[in-house]
């Protein structure tokens, strides 16, 4: 689409003012008083680790790490080499980091003053609050995140900040804006204003109609960087239209979304409520199903048939619907969500007992950021062992990003993403919700339930 010249010069300086974002980040991060700097060797001594999620805990351990990676895991505990630091977690319960499917990191946990400001807010006021909930939620011990909606230019900077050791947050997967159909969940003029609804026309490029026009829009999310394509095969709660929440999308647009992501090597993740919509992404061959309203018999088996993922984020209807009965939302809002809560429970629980396989995802940013851990409780409420639910969080859910081979468990050779709780979270799964270490990629964020300084930057990586 043709952009007018004061569309362009806004985008320009727009730019310029993000540019200038994350140079002052940069010189802020490189000028505030540091710790000493640590060693890249660490011994940690473990007095309990759970280094595979689904198998049996090991006893008084130690884990060595070299440079980012575990280089080995000793029994017992080892003394430290010459240089090496010792972080002493021998009275502690020590697992991977945890790892959460499906969030909004740019999503503001205040949604009535985000309701009330959001035609004052530039893109760049979202990344300042996505760079404090991205360190909030690492120091709640997630060390990945897999980000299923935020503008691809923002989130993708956020990722490559992290990376680079810029910023201080999880490792991010992120998948641009998700897909939608005019009028669908994630067209962002829903009940606008014309000329609101004329200027989010003139700049989205993920809405789509028809097969080749979904094609079109997933190639734009994958050209500036991301890593996934999600799309919106249902209505969704939290759209301000009504229309509830069954299908949207045709199957052949889904199809279409679903082979040229695919095509990129991207995997696909598919909002779905809706009976209709879930049996209809995965017919088309959706990698994964969020949020699963109304899953059912025919569903479950139709997962297990195409090997496909659920990720429940059973926190997210019973957080906007007590914004929405706040007034933090809109009345459509309220009703879908209404209708999401009364089924979503019951629907996850047969789905867990008819063997899907699931992968753990909050959808924060609808609820609180850093609060991810109140998933594992529902999660076992609904039938899941605390070992399911924890293996759900880490080794699945790296499964089901690709990554197994570097995070999800503890072994030489892996990323050194590792956290510890003061006691099992085996026998009390919510002992997740107080994490008190965290190191992700060999760098200790947090000891002894404190934040630490601004670690040191490791440009190596």
């Amino acid at each position: 689409m043709q952009r007018s010249p004061r569309s362009r010069s806004r985008l320009a300086r727009s730019s310029l003012v993000m540019t200038g974002v994350l140079a002052l980040l940069s010189s802020v991060s490189s000028t505030a008083q540091a710790p000493t700097p640590v060693s890249k060797v660490v011994y940690i001594h473990a007095g309990t680790l759970l280094d595979n999620p689904g198998g049996a805990p090991r006893g008084n351990s130690t884990l060595i790490v070299r440079d980012g990676k575990i280089e080995a895991i000793r029994e017992g505990f080892v003394a430290p080499e010459g240089g090496a630091k010792l972080v002493d977690l021998s009275k502690q319960f020590v697992l991977p980091g945890l790892i959460d499917m499906h969030v909004h990191i740019f999503n503001d946990d205040n949604k009535m003053r985000a309701r009330i400001e959001q035609n004052n807010r530039d893109v760049e006021d979202n990344f300042v609050i996505g760079i404090d909930n991205a360190r909030r939620t690492l120091e709640a011990g997630f060390t990945t995140l897999r980000d299923l909606g935020s503008d691809v230019h923002s989130v993708t900077a956020l990722r490559d900040g992290i990376n680079n050791g810029l910023l201080v947050g999880p490792t991010l997967y992120v998948a641009g804006r998700s897909i939608s159909i005019t009028s669908g969940h994630g067209d962002g003029s829903n009940n606008t204003n014309r000329d609101i609804a004329e200027m989010v026309h003139e700049h989205a490029d993920n809405t789509c109609n028809g097969a080749d026009d979904c094609r079109r829009a997933v190639r734009a999310q994958i050209s500036q960087g991301a890593d996934v394509i999600k799309f919106a095969a249902t209505g969704g709660v939290n759209s301000n239209i009504a229309g509830g929440l069954n299908q949207q999308m045709f199957a052949d647009e889904m199809k279409a979304i679903i082979d040229t992501a695919h095509m990129f090597g991207r995997k696909v993740a598919a909002h779905a409520h809706g009976n209709n919509g879930i049996k209809a992404a995965l017919e088309a061959g959706v990698d994964s199903i969020e949020h699963g309203t109304y899953t059912d018999a025919t569903t479950n088996a139709l997962f297990k048939k195409r090997g496909a993922w659920f990720v429940p984020t059973m926190v997210a209807p019973h957080a906007a619907l007590a914004q929405a009965q706040a007034g933090a939302r809109s009345q459509n809002t309220l009703l879908k969500a209404q209708e999401a809560v009364a089924s979503h429970a019951k629907n996850t629980a047969g789905a867990i007992k008819d063997g899907v396989k699931i992968a753990f995802g909050t959808d924060s940013g609808v609820g609180d950021h850093a609060k991810n851990a109140k998933e594992f409780a529902l999660l076992v409420q609904a039938g899941m062992t605390p070992a399911g639910a924890i293996r759900a969080a880490t080794l699945d859910a790296a499964t089901l990003l690709g990554q197994e081979a570097r995070i999800g468990s503890l072994a030489p050779g892996k990323d050194a993403d590792i956290i510890a709780v003061s006691a099992s979270p085996l026998e009390d799964v919510t002992r997740l919700e107080n994490v008190g270490f965290v190191m992700r990629r060999g760098v200790v964020h947090k000891l002894d339930g404190q934040r630490q300084a601004f670690p040191e930057q490791l440009a190596s990586r």
